[in-house]
């Protein structure tokens, strides 16, 4: 995967995975080609599985449209 696959996935900024992976609290990773660079789609879902489970409760729905009621034809 590469870096914006990878950021969606795991619901992190690319930057916040560029640094986690400096600080070595992520995979690192691989060589593609010679100036392509990607992620393992299993290494990322190791790593998503390590992560201690939360705690905190989700964000509430917001942003997306609420249904319209249906009009009844007078």
């Amino acid at each position: 995967m590469d870096l914006p696959t990878v950021a969606l996935a795991v619901a992190l900024s690319e930057s916040t995975v560029q640094e986690l992976v400096r600080q070595g609290q992520f995979p690192q990773p691989r060589q593609m080609s010679g100036r392509r660079v990607g992620w393992l789609v299993r290494e990322v879902q190791e790593w998503a599985e390590s992560r201690p489970v939360s705690n905190l409760p989700p964000p509430p729905n917001t942003g997306s449209p609420k249904p319209r009621a249906a009009r009844v034809a007078a």
